[in-house]
């Protein structure tokens, strides 16, 4: 049972509130939920919902009004902005919707950068960068800069770049944003591919119910609040070959 595996993050009655001229405006209005280990949940919203906020929240970029947010079991409500980048450094893998590679660094380069911030020597880096250029099917591209590559193969490597550090967790904010549908499907087979085989726990913000139909649980917002979850776990338990993509 899914509600047996180990829990990775943790939100109890989260809240934030902003405060616009004499108005107070609830961005997030009581949020509680658990993500568990190897799991692909998808928050879904439309814009204003509140699941931006969510995600930054549970990125540790923005601080709760009230409530609790904790990853494996450390709970980063309580740490300051020192103690979240090193906890971010160490947990956390980021795939942005603008996929911010850098320009001047060929693909490989691009997935090994976080390496760097860690200290591992150049060998290392590019020994681990090669493994998850493959994962992503991309070693034909490797040595390409980003505007030698379309935006489906830019998008693969930055979730190659946040899987280097082998995360606790990865925060996908909108992933597929500035993709075609076809390349967004790719997308979606690509990191449920991740989930199934390698078993990430990944987390996904997303405006569109059917990208979120590939995660385990979909859990649905409105107005800063979570109106329903739904538990697609079965589904996926059954198909998992659905998700196999090509990595030749």
């Amino acid at each position: 049972m899914l509600d047996e595996r180990k829990v990775v993050v943790e939100v109890e009655d989260l809240y934030k509130i902003y405060k616009v001229g004499t108005n107070k405006v609830r961005a997030l209005n009581g949020v509680s939920f658990q993500v568990y280990e190897g799991e692909f949940c998808a928050i879904v919203g439309t814009s204003g919902s509140g699941k931006s906020t969510l995600l930054n929240m549970l990125a540790g970029l923005e601080h709760p009004t009230k409530g609790q947010i904790a990853i494996r079991g450390q709970h980063i409500e309580k740490m300051n902005e020192n103690e979240l980048v090193a906890f971010r450094r160490e947990h956390v893998g980021f795939i942005f919707q603008s996929f911010n590679l850098m320009g001047t660094m060929t693909a490989l380069e691009n997935v090994a950068l976080p390496l760097t911030f860690r200290g591992v020597p150049k060998k290392e880096r590019l020994k681990r960068a090669e493994r998850m250029i493959r994962l992503v099917g991309l070693e034909k591209h490797k040595k390409h800069h980003p505007n030698q590559m379309s935006g489906g193969q830019q998008q693969r490597v930055g979730m190659a770049r946040a899987l280097v550090l082998n995360p606790d967790i990865v925060f996908a904010d909108e992933p597929t944003g500035n993709l075609d549908s076809v390349t967004s499907e790719e997308m979606m087979n690509l990191m449920r591919n991740v989930v199934n085989k390698h078993h990430k726990t990944l987390v996904m913000v997303t405006h569109d119910n059917q990208l979120a139909s590939y995660a385990d649980r979909i859990i649905h917002i409105k107005d800063g609040k979570i109106v329903k979850i739904e538990d697609n776990t079965d589904k996926w338990k059954t198909n998992v070959g659905a998700a196999a993509v090509e990595e030749e």
